[in-house]
């Protein structure tokens, strides 16, 4: 036996996604992150919704078994809590010594988490700092997307090094209310305007009994839970990494489309919608009186815009298009309220967008989107800083936008 113990060389991305489980096994290779194995079962259950403690158990059992099936040697995993599932908020505070700052951040939680503070786990990340050049005005707080449908966060380690799987520590803060704590509150709002540097501080908070449900199911599976995180900082990782771009992510996928905004490598805005692929399906199927499955290969087929072929063909595609572009509508109006939200708080202008997830392969859409917005957009590549055998590149590039998130969890670990 070893007198000290050796660090993981290889970790577990899992995505428990609302119908699906997304499993990638990443070593450290000479500092770049190599695959060992992947895969990918359907479970039609949705972790994140479903609170019944016997599909706890099945989904449980369904870790074990892809693990078997993967070979997979790694027993530590990196899982993602749902962007819809997390609230979070970008805010400012004067600059202060680190236990007053926990504190005033602590309080601002009250005024932006649309939740009870003793139902959550808070976790906090400071984004940057700045001069604060207008003096004697109120800071004004940078409208948040709606408390509904919306999550970016940084990896579950906040600045106290905490994780989200602890769950008592991160709310811990907010049981006392006293008079220490209410003026530290009331001179970091007043200071703001007269202070000389400005924080910028990522605010999240996830439900209680939504962390615990992840615990849970990691824990009757046998496999190390060591942390949480939300989509929106895995898909930045392994679709964004260290590019100084301003970026919209656009991920589609089976119930919901989720959009954020991403600046210098850290997501700053997201919002989530509730149409995804299986809205676009039935839309198709309603309005043809066919089968799912049909509608679902005539989407594929079709996509955003018509296919050539004979005049009676081309008629029917073209109906199939404008279906799948009217029900597509809302996230269009989603995503340009989003970048509207955006350059309103005086954010760099996106210089791109990176479609991901089941949908992203859809015929056209990646034209359709610049056409809409103006805006260049691209199929994200998760595998671009993986190392992997060239004769998987052909099934590796068809699975890329469903492997954007665990590629981005198993990362976090080996960059």
């Amino acid at each position: 036996m070893g007198l000290f113990k050796s660090k993981p060389t290889s970790y577990l991305g899992m995505d428990l996604g609302t119908s699906s489980i997304k499993l990638i096994e990443l070593e450290s290779a000479g500092g770049r992150p190599r695959l060992v194995t992947y895969g990918v079962v359907e479970t039609g259950i949705s972790v994140s919704r479903d609170d019944k403690e016997a599909d706890h158990a099945k989904v449980a059992g369904v870790l074990k078994a892809l693990l078997e099936k993967t070979g997979a040697r790694a027993r530590i995993a990196i899982a993602a809590l749902p962007n819809f599932s997390v609230f979070s908020s970008v805010i400012s505070l004067p600059k202060l010594d680190e236990k007053k700052l926990a504190e005033a951040v602590q309080w601002e939680a009250r005024k932006f988490v649309p939740m009870p503070i003793e139902n959550v786990v808070l976790d906090w990340k400071v984004l940057g700092e700045s001069d604060n050049k207008q003096s004697g005005k109120e800071d004004e707080q940078k409208e948040a997307p709606k408390p509904t449908n919306q999550a970016p966060q940084d990896k579950p380690q906040d600045q106290n090094n905490q994780q989200l799987p602890q769950q008592e520590a991160p709310t811990e803060a907010f049981q006392g209310k006293d008079a220490k704590q209410k003026q530290t509150q009331t001179s970091a709002k007043g200071n703001l305007a007269k202070c000389d540097t400005i924080i910028k501080i990522l605010l999240t908070a996830a439900p209680k009994h939504l962390v615990e449900r992840y615990v849970s199911i990691f824990k009757l599976s046998g496999i190390k839970l060591l942390s949480l995180e939300t989509e929106s900082f895995a898909l930045s990782r392994s679709l964004v990494g260290n590019d100084p771009s301003s970026v919209l992510i656009v991920d589609i996928g089976s119930l919901t489309t989720d959009l954020t905004v991403v600046e210098g490598g850290v997501p700053i805005l997201a919002r989530s919608i509730d149409v995804g692929g299986k809205a676009v399906t039935k839309a198709v199927a309603d309005s043809m009186g066919i089968a799912f499955e049909r509608a679902e290969q005539f989407k594929r087929d079709v996509g955003m815009g018509s296919l050539s072929g004979d005049n009676a063909g081309a008629e029917n595609k073209d109906g199939i298009s404008k279906i799948i572009n009217e029900s597509f509508s809302p996230v269009i109006n989603e995503m340009k309220y989003s970048l509207e939200l955006h350059q309103g708080q005086g954010q760099k202008k996106i210089e791109k967008i990176l479609i991901t997830g089941g949908s992203a392969f859809l015929p056209s859409l990646s034209e359709y989107l610049t056409n809409q917005l103006k805006i260049k957009a691209f199929i994200g590549n998760p595998w671009a800083r993986i190392s992997y055998p060239k004769d998987l590149s052909e099934i590796l590039d068809q699975l890329a936008p469903n492997m954007a998130v665990p590629i981005g969890l198993a990362m976090r670990e080996i960059e």
